[in-house]
């Protein structure tokens, strides 16, 4: 089938994900009705980071639409360590606390590696802690990275077939593009990934059935980089002239691609949608639902 010939959808994320956020809300309702607490989310923010502090607000936004309880804990930027890895020690005794997110970038000085290892994995709805990363690379149930499985959501909702698909993924990030690869590989999708040292990229990106791009380099896919009937995936996202630019030429690929994500309203709405689901999921394992 001719490049030209295919009828390439846009993906619109925040449709989806307000559909998402509906069936959620419907499994929050009926947790509530059964006489039992809403889920709850703890997200913490050190300092007063502007974008940090918008971040978290949309995603209180978010919990309360869908009758889940949410709370906030702001620790002064000058805070150490050990004052934060308290107060996130304190977060995992609260047996009122089902999810736990450390909102980043931290402030300089701090380590957000060691900060975010201090979460209680099963309180660990960023999936950022070792032993949810080592679960999913043993194929266990676990708390799993929110773009990851946005990016998994998007691909079963639009019927985009994995079993035996051929998958490439820019980018070998611990936030996406490892446990992405980890996720279809786990789908039966055979997965290259690549990175800024991978030879003949574009040859490989045009032998892609999936295609996810997550490098942070502006408009590197570009339409001879794509296999006809292919599923693009746009995670990147980059500022050029003062202009959120994503990795991937949406408007170069439409012809050719089955779907892509556009860098606004595609891949970013499914990650705070899926931050919800893995702090339902959480409550729900902790009152052994």
């Amino acid at each position: 089938m001719p490049p030209e010939s295919i009828s390439t959808t846009v993906v619109d994320g925040l449709a989806l994900a307000n559909e998402i956020r509906k069936e959620l809300g419907e499994a929050v309702g009926r947790h509530v009705s059964a006489g039992r607490r809403a889920p709850r989310l703890a997200v913490m923010l050190v300092g007063d980071d502007p974008a940090s502090a918008s971040y978290i607000k949309g995603k209180r936004r978010a919990c309360e639409r869908i009758g889940m309880d949410s709370t906030e804990q702001t620790l002064p930027a000058a805070a150490s360590q050990e004052d934060v890895i308290a107060a996130v020690e304190a977060l995992n005794a609260d047996e009122g606390v089902d999810g736990i997110l450390v909102q980043l970038p931290l402030p300089a000085g701090l380590d957000a590696n060691a900060i975010t290892g201090c979460v209680d994995p099963a309180k660990d709805v960023d999936g950022l802690h070792a032993m949810n990363a080592g679960r999913l690379l043993l194929g266990e149930p676990c708390l799993t990275a929110c773009t990851p499985l946005g990016i998994m959501e998007i691909l079963e909702r639009f019927e985009i077939p994995l079993e035996g698909a051929d998958a490439v993924v820019i980018g070998r990030s611990n936030i996406v593009g490892k446990p992405v690869s980890l996720l279809l590989q786990r789908a039966n999708a055979t997965v290259t990934m690549c990175h800024s040292r991978t030879r003949d990229l574009r040859e490989r990106c045009r032998a892609a059935d999936v295609l996810v791009a997550a490098v942070g380099v502006p408009l590197l896919v570009k339409r001879d980089w794509v296999k006809p009937g292919a599923a693009v995936i746009d995670v990147g996202v980059s500022v050029v002239d003062g202009v959120l630019t994503g990795d991937v030429d949406t408007a170069g690929v439409d012809g050719v691609a089955r779907i892509v994500t556009p860098h606004r309203r595609g891949v970013g709405p499914m990650t705070i949608t899926m931050l919800l689901r893995n702090t339902l999921t959480a409550y729900e394992s902790r009152i052994g639902t």
